[in-house]
């Protein structure tokens, strides 16, 4: 990252200039190091090149990162110096915006960075957990097996993904359908229909109270429907925004563990994430604090990370992982129960793969039910909505015909 500066030299004269650091402390470091006196430190605004301006830039897919992640282990493993491994990476890459990292890498790991201080720098592709393993697997000599272990953590991830989407295609579908029929009914049926029974009945004719209060949902979306389309995209555009905020990360958290199914599924990934990177920095050699540090941040659940949070203090003052984890009222019983046979035993690690592959299997078998499940659930919503309708309209035509 370039970042631009103002200093005092050590004749007092003030000095402008770019320096390329991974973060700002770390440019004001390099500054002092050079005997000068940082007063301004600030990212460099990067100029807009209009003329290799794209309109959308492609994104990396888990499947490349992937690929990536497990030649680069095995290069390593085979003796390939670092730089000249990367090097012949970006040669192989297939997608644009990769190779354009991997050769920026390279060239900074050329000039003396870690790898973990260029990949933090391409935080858009790398996660902060990949960058954080990898520094751990700096740190105690073993990146190659640190490599494998991410590359494997990537396919889980992708695979609990894809199968989750599979599972929620249907459903999707359903539910868009449904939305279609409802809005047409409202918009073009209903207003025909209601305009035909007031002909029939007269102006002065009692509609049932069902048939006066779709007839005025029907009306309020045929006069207002650009405030109420406004208002929807305005309020997702908030949302969204909220969501992003740690409060509103919480919160959204919070209300997807009380969703019955859905809360069932969320603890089971994040708990086999937890797990399963919780034992490969164990087995990098990284204390329980650090670990916990960064397992904390890259679970995925702010609810989660809380309970992980108070457990870090809980371990800081001297007590076992295994204490807090059993206190907590998120994490599972057997998480607790299996982490204290881990630190009786020695083998945390091998303890905790073992429950990541147990929560996997969990996962697989609920998100596999999961469509099962919606399906029936999404066809009665559809009927209660044709049925509103068709009751709304059969009610006061059945008045009608008996006045008759």
């Amino acid at each position: 990252m370039v970042f631009t500066y103002t200093a005092i030299s050590k004749d007092a004269k003030r000095i402008t200039g770019d320096i390329d650091a991974a973060t700002e402390a770390a440019a004001n470091e390099s500054l002092r190091r050079r005997g000068l006196q940082p007063l301004v430190v600030k990212p460099k605004k990067k100029k807009i090149d209009f003329n290799n301006l794209s309109l959308k830039k492609k994104k990396v897919k888990l499947k490349d990162l992937v690929v990536f992640t497990r030649q680069l282990a095995t290069m390593i493993n085979a003796g390939v110096p670092l730089v000249r491994s990367l090097s012949t990476l970006s040669q192989q890459t297939d997608n644009n915006t990769l190779k354009e990292s991997i050769e920026d890498i390279t060239k900074e790991v050329e000039g003396g960075l870690s790898l973990a201080d260029t990949l933090e720098k391409h935080n858009d592709i790398f996660s902060p957990i990949y960058i954080n393993m990898v520094r751990a697997g700096e740190a105690g000599g073993i990146l190659d097996e640190i490599l494998k272990k991410l590359a494997v953590q990537q396919e889980k991830d992708a695979k609990i993904r894809g199968k989750f989407k599979s599972a929620m295609t249907y459903p999707i579908i359903l539910l868009s359908i449904t939305m279609i029929v409802f809005l047409g009914l409202m918009l073009i049926a209903m207003p025909k229909i209601g305009g035909i029974i007031k002909e029939l009945g007269g102006p002065d004719a009692e509609l049932p109270a069902l048939t006066q209060t779709m007839l005025s949902i029907s009306a309020v979306m045929v006069n207002y429907w650009f405030l109420i389309i406004g208002g929807l995209f305005f309020g997702l555009f908030f949302l969204r925004r909220y969501v992003k905020t740690t409060s509103g990360r919480l919160r959204k958290d919070q209300f997807l563990l009380k969703v019955p199914v859905l809360k069932t599924v969320v603890i089971k990934v994040a708990i086999a994430r937890f797990s399963r990177i919780f034992a490969a920095l164990m087995s990098a050699g990284v204390s329980v604090v650090e670990t916990l540090e960064v397992t904390s941040k890259a679970i995925g659940n702010a609810v989660l990370e809380k309970e992980l949070k108070i457990a870090i203090k809980e371990v800081t003052n001297g007590k076992q992982l295994s204490e807090p984890l059993a206190a907590s009222s998120v994490f599972p019983p057997i998480v607790s129960q299996m982490m204290a046979i881990g630190e009786e035993t020695g083998e945390t690690d091998e303890i905790l793969l073992k429950v990541a592959d147990f929560y996997e299997e969990e996962v697989d078998a609920v998100v596999d039910s999961l469509s099962s499940i919606i399906e029936p659930i999404m066809i009665v919503i559809m009927g209660v909505m044709v049925a509103l309708i068709a009751a709304s309209v059969i009610g006061p035509i059945s008045n009608l015909s008996t006045q008759i």
